[in-house]
């Protein structure tokens, strides 16, 4: 009986042995899992489960039920498996392809990327305002694609590419068929009066939509160079405070106003205007404004030379050598024009213009050919 006393002991001990080895390894992994997982929360890029849940309910609920919902099997025939080839843009956070679609549209399609979070807050942003929006100075929104982390959204195709490409890289050609040439100071203050005329509609709907990212890149022009603003994905509806408190830097460098640089970023209307007024200083004597400028061996910025030149009345010295007959533009014209756009980057920002009495002072300008 002893022996078989102490192998009942023996199995009894090493039953509770084995259960408390096994207690300590679940604890430690208990532990490590969430040591593991706030670590990934801090860095991730990818949304988790949650957040995508997150998401796709606040897209039902905000979406314009009228939007078409295509397909990932349909955009990947149309795009070619999202063929490089066909890659015609490289918007904020993803890639833009041009391609038709069963129907036989020709459409733009806007791929964002699913390893960047931003992707999905860009997403939201540009179904819940573009897509409401309609405006021949605003590019239209014709459907989307939701499918896992895939988010895509299909646009209207604008022929002509973006202003950026025409003011900047005028040798190249658009396609096959078409090659680009240097933009007239007619064709000029056409594009920008567009430009204007959409901010103004943005800026006066009864919750105002600021855009927060108005640059060249972001200005698609048509057949007939009619300019379409486009990328929408660090808009922001405002309420009747007409600003929009934010922690994080929105727009593009040299493009963004003073008052940015100050820590806390108040989202307004007139940060718009201010990045309007970079665009007509960009548009007018073919710089960058985020490229610096060497005037006299020294590096500044395209605003701060252009107060320069400004300051010593050098108005017709500063414009775009590519200008075809530029000799030939009035001199009273360029100075209001360039007063203008002075005015748009104003340092204070309470003292520059709202994008209405803008529009009215580019509809002063003649548009005839000198």
């Amino acid at each position: 009986m002893q022996p078989t006393f102490e192998a009942v002991l023996a199995a009894i001990g090493s039953f509770f042995f084995i259960t408390l080895v096994f207690a300590v390894l679940a604890a430690l992994c208990k532990t490590h899992r969430r040591h593991h997982h706030h670590h990934h929360h801090q860095t991730r890029t990818v949304p988790n489960d949650s957040v995508l849940s997150s998401v796709t309910i606040d897209e039902s609920a905000s979406f314009d039920p009228n939007l078409n919902r295509i397909s990932m099997e349909e955009l990947k025939i149309a795009t070619k498996n999202f063929s490089t080839d066909l890659i015609v843009g490289d918007g904020s956070f993803g890639l833009v392809y041009k391609a038709t679609l069963s129907s036989g549209v020709t459409v733009a399609i806007k791929k964002l990327d699913p390893d960047a979070f931003q992707g999905f807050r860009e997403f939201r942003a540009e179904m819940e305002t573009l897509g409401k929006l309609r405006h021949p100075n605003i590019v239209k929104i014709l459907g989307y694609c939701s499918s896992g982390y895939d988010r895509v959204l299909i646009l209207e195709f604008v022929e002509r590419g973006s202003l950026d490409q025409w003011i900047h890289d005028a040798s190249l050609s658009l396609s096959a068929s078409s090659v680009k040439f240097p933009l007239t100071w007619e064709t000029r203050l056409k594009v920008l009066k567009g430009v204007a005329n959409g901010l103004a509609y943005l800026h006066g709907l009864d919750t105002p939509v600021i855009h927060r990212d108005i640059k060249a890149s972001n200005v698609l022009l048509d057949s007939t160079f009619e300019a379409h603003i486009a990328d929408f994905g660090l808009a922001r509806r405002i309420d009747g405070s007409h600003s929009h408190v934010s922690t994080q830097v929105a727009g593009t460098m040299g493009y963004m106003p003073p008052e940015y640089k100050d820590g806390v970023m108040p989202a307004t209307m007139k940060a718009d205007v201010y990045s309007f007024g970079i665009l007509m200083m960009e548009v007018a004597t073919g710089e960058r404004p985020n490229l610096p400028v060497v005037v006299e061996g020294k590096e500044v910025g395209l605003i701060e030379w252009a107060r320069g030149m400004l300051a010593q009345n050098g108005h017709m010295e500063m414009l775009d050598r590519n200008i075809p007959n530029r000799q030939g533009l009035r001199e009273d014209e360029v100075k209001e024009y360039f007063r203008i756009a002075s005015m748009c980057t104003n340092e204070i920002m309470r003292d520059r213009p709202k994008m209405c009495h803008v529009v009215d002072l580019l509809k002063r300008l003649s548009t005839s050919t000198f």
